[in-house]
Formats: structure tokens, sequence, C-alpha cells
């Protein structure tokens, strides 16, 4: 296929492009920077220097590249700036698929993320709703998938928390800086991982699973009582102390939102999915500088 991997230089990105080219896909890489288009021709596929903002200029892009799939993978995250995050996820969504439309594309895969469901006991599944309640998170995750879901065929990857090379939880990233600060707290908020790797081997086998929304996530979610520990001996770094002692009774920990609870990565799984990291218990130790 001819694919257009917009975010070619994110976390995922870099490890998907290589990924896209091994397996025989044409590729053109999208950058916001001349250093990110040298990069992306460096590693072997086509690029364009563009800002999904432009609207006009998304659409020249996606005309000249004429994709058979679009796999979107743009954020923010990586310099955290969360207002133009979900930005990118409201308007830069919405011209990226207008503009492939427009240029006969006929398929999407979005990245998404996993923690927008409401309260429940369990990980969450993918028929669960959507957290009405949590508008300022979940409305633009909202407003990405129905845009990705306006297309003929459209994946879209609703990601746990990553980790790995590039992401807030690598060594020297945001984790380990505020690990070291005593701002994370090992508490009872249940989160679901993946390993960047893991991540990008999914968006690659997206291009061929059925229309939908997939979590892609690790086998185990995990309080912050389990993994702050255990990311700090990865990252040497002082263990926190927790923010409050386990209960053992069963109900909601105090200080645990209802949708604290991980999600779960059956359908994943089921798909043909294997992530080479199936838990962050093995993956955290497998860091490296």
């Amino acid at each position: 296929m001819r694919v257009l991997l917009a975010g070619a230089t994110g976390a995922i990105g870099r490890q998907l492009l290589p990924l896209l080219l091994s397996t025989g896909h044409t590729v053109v890489g999208t950058s916001r920077s001349a250093s990110g288009v040298a990069a992306i021709r460096a590693a072997g596929a086509d690029a364009v220097r563009l800002d999904v903002f432009d609207r006009d200029a998304t659409f020249q892009a996606l005309a000249d590249a004429r994709p058979d799939a679009v796999i979107h993978q743009l954020t923010a995250l990586g310099e955290r700036r969360f207002d133009e995050n979900a930005r990118l996820r409201r308007e830069g969504t919405r011209n990226l698929v207008d503009a492939a439309v427009k240029a006969g594309t006929g398929q999407i895969v979005a990245q998404s993320i996993s923690w927008v469901y409401g309260p429940g006991a369990a990980p969450a599944t993918e028929d669960e709703p959507l957290d009405a309640s949590r508008e300022g998170l979940v409305g633009p995750a909202r407003a990405l998938e129905e845009a990705a879901a306006s297309m003929e065929r459209h994946v879209v990857l609703r990601y746990g928390l990553l980790y790995g090379p590039g992401t807030w939880y690598s060594p020297g990233g945001w984790a380990e800086g505020e690990l070291r600060a005593g701002r994370i707290a090992a508490g009872p908020a249940v989160s679901s991982f993946v390993h960047v790797v893991d991540a990008a081997r999914a968006a690659l086998l997206a291009l061929d699973w059925p229309d939908g929304v997939v979590n892609v996530v690790d086998d185990e979610p995990a309080t912050a009582w389990e993994w702050v520990p255990a990311l700090a001996a990865a990252l040497d770094v002082p263990t926190p102390p927790p923010s409050a002692t386990p209960d053992r009774s069963g109900a909601l920990p105090v200080g645990r939102e209802g949708w604290e609870r991980g999600a779960s990565n059956a359908k994943a799984r089921a798909l043909g999915w294997r992530p080479a990291h199936p838990s962050w218990r093995t993956g955290f130790p497998a860091l490296t500088r």
C-alpha cells in the first residue's frame, strides 16, 4: 500500500516507519520541521513538511501523496503541550480526514487513548461508553474518533500509557524527573501501559483489521502502588512513599476515581496482536539509557 504516516517523527512514528518499509509499503511521512523531513528521508521514505492546522496545505499534501491509507500518529505530547494536543485531535484530525477523503483515500488508522471510559469495576472493553463527565480530556478524543469513523474504512487504536524510547516513561524522560522531584505518588489509581514498539506493531497490523475501536494495552492493568516502585527501580531513582495504604476489602480505595481502572486487550489479541512486552513488569526492567 501507499501510506501517509502523519507524525512520522513522533514516539510511535519513529518505530512504525521502518516497520512499514520492511513489510513492503511505500511511505510518505510528515513532519512539522525541516530536520524531521530530513530524518524521514534518511530512513528511506518520502517526506513532506506539514502543519495540519493549515487546511489548504493539508489538502495539497494529500492530493500530492494520493495514499491508499493514512496512519494518524500526530500529537503534541512529547512537548507536553496539552492545549495544542487537544486542538490536534479536534481540528487537525478533521483537516486530515477531509483532505484524505478529497484525495480518494479510503482508509485511516488513528491514535486515541484508552483512559476515556466511564467508571467500572473491571478493565474497560471497547463496547463501553466514553466518560461524558471528563469533557476536557475525553471530548477531543471523541472528536478524533468520530472524524476517523467518517472515512470508508477506519480503525481507532486506544493506546495505553506509552513507555520506551521517546516517551515520558523512559530513561531521562518526564517521569524520571517527576520521580526524582517526588511528584509521582504510589497510589490506588489503575493504569494500562503499552511499550511503544508494541504500539507501532499494532498500527501496522491495523491496516488489515476490520473497522472499529481497539484497545492497545498490555496484559496487566496495575495500580500505581505496583508500577511506580517498579519504574523507579528501572530508572534507578528513589521510590516515593505510597500516598495511601492498599485496601484489601475490595471497596474502591479512597483517592481513586472510578474511571481509573485500565483497559482490556482481549480484542487486540483476538485480532492477532502479540505484544513483545506483555507486561510492564518485564518491560520496565528492559528500559535502557
